[in-house]
């Protein structure tokens, strides 16, 4: 090809470069205007504008889970008057059979056996599963979830200060401000301190800034799950609390098979929420002990323990809060009987309990790091 050639054909590649680029805008942009925080930060609900969808009316859609654990896709929701949600193979029945279609129902029907909606295992499982996803911000937490477990994040991060600081006190409002700290510190000593830690990992000073941000990332991931946890055991204890009392109802107690129910239920409950608590336990010890000993092999198989522990953890949390979000939703503020929270728990509150135990009992084992 001659020179002047070249210079031709090289004004349309820009053009389409950024015609690409202007593209990738427009779908981050859109992303984050239709992402509400709540659904970014939610554990069993998806908006379906993360997923490469073709179809712009299931883009606008979310998936969630209900009661049971099922997977539905949320078509609208008009708040008092309902929402129309229905399983993904009903879905054939309300669009025309096309390409878009059959490529869309494909993706929709790998979300719909995942435990939870997380953007953490989310990550995992699109990854594991070969789906692209265009915008990786969409599988961050919110700015706003992220300050408010600022107070998680500093038990984790607060080996990491000692470090680097000496144990000074600092005054750190979120995320954000941590990391800042971390990349451009104000200290001679924080400094040298940086370059220890440079030395110890095997790496390099300029890629401490890049090691400092997965530490951060790992541990807002467990500091996201603990949140969720520390809101969801109190719940779970005031339902078990609440099953004694119902059980011991006269009428109730004719049910047939109702106190078996509660049996499995209250067994079924404390196992996975004992459980759960443990590895917990074990990744707070951990994460404690990780600067005794630290190099680049010890933080690498803190990371990749942490994240095998996504789905499941995600799985669990995501069951127990469906649970008690229905329980709550039906029975707040002294709502209801006996009789009919009975049959509540005998139709709903035990439907899928056993698919969270399950859940729970799939974790891989945690060995505490040398």
């Amino acid at each position: 090809m001659s020179e002047a050639a070249e210079k031709a054909d090289a004004p349309e590649e820009a053009s389409e470069e950024a015609l690409v680029e202007q593209h990738s805008a427009a779908k981050s942009q859109a992303i984050d205007q239709a992402l509400d925080e709540g659904d970014r930060d939610s554990l069993h609900t998806l908006p379906l504008v993360l997923l490469p969808m073709n179809l712009p009316s299931l883009s606008r859609a979310k998936m969630l889970k209900d009661a049971h654990m099922k997977s539905m896709v949320e078509m609208h929701n008009s708040g008092s008057s309902g929402s129309g949600r229905m399983e993904v193979e009903a879905l054939r029945n309300v669009f025309e059979e096309s390409d878009d279609l059959k490529a869309d129902l494909a993706i929709l029907e790998h979300m719909e056996h995942l435990h939870s909606y997380d953007v953490y295992s989310l990550r995992i499982e699109l990854r594991r599963l070969g789906i692209p996803i265009t915008d990786q911000q969409g599988l961050q937490l919110s700015e706003r979830k992220a300050r408010d477990l600022t107070a998680y994040m500093t038990e984790f991060t607060r080996p990491l200060l000692q470090q680097i600081y000496g144990g000074t006190d600092t005054d750190i409002e979120d995320m954000d401000q941590l990391l800042a700290m971390f990349k451009s510190p104000d200290k001679g000593e924080a400094i040298k301190n940086l370059k220890m830690i440079a030395d110890k990992l095997g790496i390099g000073l300029m890629e401490v800034p890049t090691f400092l941000e997965e530490y951060g990332d790992v541990f807002l991931s467990l500091a996201y799950y603990k949140g969720a946890l520390d809101g969801i055991i109190p719940k779970v204890t005031g339902f078990l609390d609440e099953l004694d009392e119902i059980n011991g109802n006269y009428q109730v107690r004719q049910m047939p098979r109702f106190e078996e129910t509660c049996d499995t239920l209250q067994m079924r409950f404390n196992d996975i929420t004992a459980s759960i608590t443990g590895r917990f336990e074990s990744f707070d010890r951990n994460s404690k002990t990780l600067w005794d000993n630290i190099n680049a092999a010890t933080f690498q198989a803190m990371k990749d323990t942490i994240e095998a522990h996504y789905v499941t953890i995600g799985g669990v949390l995501c069951g127990l809060m469906v649970k008690m979000d229905a329980w709550e939703e039906k029975f707040s503020r002294g709502r209801g009987g006996p009789i009919s929270k009975a049959d509540f728990i005998m139709s709903e509150m035990r439907m899928g309990m056993n698919y969270i135990y399950e859940i729970e009992k799939s974790a891989p084992a945690i060995n505490d790091l040398n």
